[in-house]
């Protein structure tokens, strides 16, 4: 049976960040939740399903056997056993995800096939709902978060460097908008669990972020 990490928290906590930074440092399968996401945005579109065709991607999704693995210290991406790494980060796919992953029977899937890689493999996997709805018995749950503000000022300074231009006002705003989004939805709305562990990053660079968790996966 596998030890499971479970990070949860709002967008740009830096939650992915942390969770494959801990993966490597303690040999864990890092689980890209939004991977396997885009992987079955992939099998949809190669069915030829749009992403408005509700009742056609209810049905096809149980056809998708996706999980990951690593390879010479590479996160492979497996869709019913075919590498899929070099496919799945293209704005095709990025659209069809985007609507794809509302869908709840996708969504029931994508657990699923969660919880069985978790329940054979030692991971650590992120995301908005991981130790409330994904693997509510993870030994080790955190909630990471951030300020409002440091995650805009976190979000500008990527642009910025990325040669993207933007308000760092608009971003704030942007920011608040999707936790309220997030925190509201119906299905597994963010939140944390009550056996979680809050680590505050607003103050904390990725190495003392990363070290807090560690501590947590020692004690435990």
């Amino acid at each position: 049976m596998g030890h499971n990490i479970a990070i949860d928290g709002p967008a740009g906590a830096g939650k992915s960040t942390v969770a494959r930074k801990v993966a490597g440092r303690l040999g864990y399968i890092y689980v890209d939740t939004g991977a396997m996401y885009r992987a079955m945005a992939l099998f949809l579109s190669r069915k030829g399903i749009g992403a408005e065709e509700t009742e056609k991607i209810d049905k096809a999704c149980e056809e998708a056997d996706i999980t990951i693995r690593y390879e010479n210290g590479e996160q492979i991406v497996l869709l019913n056993g075919e590498n899929v790494n070099g496919l799945i980060r293209t704005e095709a796919v990025s659209r069809m995800a985007s609507g794809s992953s509302a869908n709840p029977n996708v969504r029931a899937r994508l657990v699923r096939l969660q919880q069985a890689l978790a329940a054979k493999e030692n991971v650590v996997m992120d995301g908005r709902d991981i130790g409330t709805c994904v693997l509510p018995e993870a030994e080790v749950k955190v909630y990471l978060t951030a300020s409002v503000e440091i995650r805009a000022r976190r979000r500008f300074d990527e642009l910025a460097a990325k040669g993207g231009t933007g308000s760092l006002e608009e971003i704030a705003a942007d920011i608040r908008e999707r936790d309220h989004k997030d925190m509201t939805r119906e299905i597994s709305p963010l939140c944390q669990a009550d056996d979680a562990v809050l680590i505050d990053t607003s103050h904390m660079g990725i190495d003392e972020a990363v070290e807090a968790v560690i501590a947590l996966c020692a004690r435990d």
